[in-house]
């Protein structure tokens, strides 16, 4: 077992009096979908000394201890002037209350959403709040004249920027970052990180990609010489490539065929939470997703996005028995706007009573609209599984949502469109189980789970012979546990004539065991073999390629055997290349 290092706090300077203070862990330091890489991360602070001295971003409390030791190494507490809050969350709430013990002179600089958070926090005590505007500036000396970009987000509704003219840093928390711990503080080893960016973005940003867009144009309009996000690497070396790349995701976010308006309101960031999932679930899918904060949105934005979507999920809190008045609005706009074909699905988390879930079910149901995957009902926070059964039912929902375009295009296609289709389906592939071990974020209270998962696919074929390895075509949708190179996967070949393929036909519901009355022993690499099938190949994912609707994955094979002697490979027909 690789031995896991100690969190400490790397400090490296930046540009002319700034430093960044790296709370670094090697750990999977929340459960939340967007740490799934299981990387590690790092939570970045910046610290400014000009005439005045300003804090950008401590971290939250799993650092607190070895963070405000490291500090206090750098600057003297009590001179500590300014603290910014690029947005206010409640887990920094044991470091900033730390903190003000030792510095109570502090005075915090923040969105006007970010001054209501925090003055919520903190209850009655009085607190020094400057409310941060775009273009606005604090001058700390010495070039130091930071200016403000307020930008509010779905998720981050009090999200602020800060430039600094001095260092040409522009500081963008959430933007541009990547769950990855590791010791270059900056990107010199940008290409490694691909994956992780991307990943990163689509866990976060995917569903919020006009907000994104609107950040990118406005931080044009400054000479950046390097980013400071909020989590992993400074970017300096790709910062063109970087932002070019947000760009063009943003753009492919806009370019999908089907597209689903996410309406929420959150009180304690659990329902936030179960949205980010499901979000991730559709995305994952090739669905655009348009996620809408109800407690921040106008009814006029949320009405534009139910008549642009094909279809829509609400989810709300239990707030006294009630749902929040922002998702009455959004649900009544909803049942006046909306057609009845289109697909909902409804999700929400409660502490002592889920009347507001039930209620937004009761009605959608009365309205006669169809769903797209049952409810989801969580008692307080949610765990590792309810979150993968978050992304298994936006999964769901997109399927849904292609039947029910389906059903609504005309019967049939023009001719030339026709005869192509049907040539191209004349390609016959191996029929297969897919089957892998679908690893679920840990929880600090719940042990790390493998959930065994499987895909019939048969778009197959031998790629290399040295290495021995195959490609696999996969609908962006069912790539269930083959994200990263190194995931391991059973190939089991079915044979011809035998029913085994029945059983992955039909639809599972999330969670529910795919491997029922089936016969089935374990790989080396920890993954189902049928003993029924033809024979099986234990592989392991090297890279994979975006290809359109579908990813192109590449894997070496590590060993198989041949189950049955006697029978034939089962090879899938078509009758249409657009039908699997």
């Amino acid at each position: 077992m690789t031995e896991i290092k100690p969190r400490d706090v790397q400090v490296a300077q930046v540009g002319a009096e700034t430093l960044v203070l790296r709370s670094r862990t090697w750990e999977r330091l929340k459960f939340e979908v967007e740490y799934s890489r299981q990387r590690g991360t790092t939570a970045n602070s910046y610290l400014i000394q000009g005439d005045r001295t300003a804090l950008l971003d401590p971290p939250g409390e799993s650092f607190t201890e070895i963070y405000l030791h490291e500090l206090a190494q750098h600057v003297y507490l009590q001179k500590l002037d300014y603290v910014i809050l690029s947005h206010f969350n409640p887990n920094r709430l044991v470091t900033i209350k730390a903190l003000l013990a030792l510095a109570p002179q502090i005075t915090f600089v923040c969105s006007k959403p970010g001054a209501l958070a925090l003055r919520t926090a903190f209850g009655d005590r009085r607190l020094n709040i400057s409310i941060a505007r775009s273009d606005e500036t604090l001058d700390l000396g010495q070039g130091h004249e930071l200016s403000f970009i307020a930008v509010p987000t779905p998720r981050w509704p009090d999200a602020l920027f800060t430039y600094d003219p001095a260092t040409k840093v522009l500081f963008t928390d959430k933007l541009f970052g990547a769950h990855v711990c590791d010791d270059p503080v900056f990107d010199e080893n940008w290409k490694t990180l691909d994956e992780d960016r991307r990943y990163y973005f689509d866990c976060l940003h995917a569903a919020q990609s006009r907000q994104v867009e609107i950040a990118l144009d406005r931080f044009a309009h400054y000479k950046v010489k390097f980013y400071g996000p909020g989590h992993g690497p400074i970017v300096r070396f790709s910062l063109s490539r970087l932002t070019l790349d947000y760009r063009q995701w943003c753009q492919q976010q806009k370019e999908q065929d089907l597209s689903v308006a996410l309406l929420y309101a959150s009180a304690y960031g659990n329902t936030t939470t179960l949205a980010q999932a499901i979000a991730q679930g559709l995305t994952q899918a090739g669905v655009t997703v348009e996620s809408i904060n109800c407690e921040f949105s106008q009814p006029a934005e949320i009405q534009t996005a139910i008549e642009q979507a094909d279809g829509f999920v609400i989810g709300a809190p239990t707030l006294g028995g009630h749902m929040p008045t922002q998702v009455q609005t959004a649900l009544g706009i909803v049942l006046s706007t909306a057609p009845q074909t289109k697909p909902v699905g409804v999700f929400g988390s409660y502490g002592w009573s889920g009347e507001a879930v039930d209620e937004i079910e009761e009605k959608l149901q009365n309205a006669g609209h169809p769903f797209g995957f049952e409810t989801i009902r969580v008692k307080f926070s949610p765990t590792a599984e309810v979150l993968s059964q978050c992304e298994a039912a936006g999964a769901e929902f997109a399927q849904a949502l292609k039947k029910s375009r389906k059903n609504r295009l005309p019967a049939a296609l023009d001719s030339q469109s026709d005869r192509t289709e049907q040539a191209v389906g004349r390609i016959a592939g191996s029929l297969c189980v897919l089957t892998a071990k679908q690893s679920v974020p840990a929880h600090p209270e719940v042990a790390e789970a493998s959930l065994p998962t499987a895909t019939l696919v048969s778009w197959v074929s031998q790629a290399s012979f040295n290495p021995p390895g195959l490609t696999i075509a996969l609908d962006k949708e069912r790539v269930e546990g083959l994200n990263h190179p190194g995931d391991p996967f059973v190939l089991n070949i079915l044979k011809e004539g035998l029913n085994l393929r029945r059983q992955f036909l039909k639809p599972f519901a999330p969670g529910q065991d795919r491997f029922a009355g089936l016969k089935i022993d374990w790989a080396e690499n920890e993954c189902p073999i049928l003993n029924d099938a033809l024979a099986y190949l234990e592989c392991t994912v090297e890279s994979r390629m975006e290809c359109g609707d579908h990813w192109l994955i590449y894997a070496t094979v590590n060993n198989g055997k041949v189950l049955q002697a006697s029978g034939t490979t089962a090879v899938q027909h078509r009758k249409s290349g657009s039908q699997y």
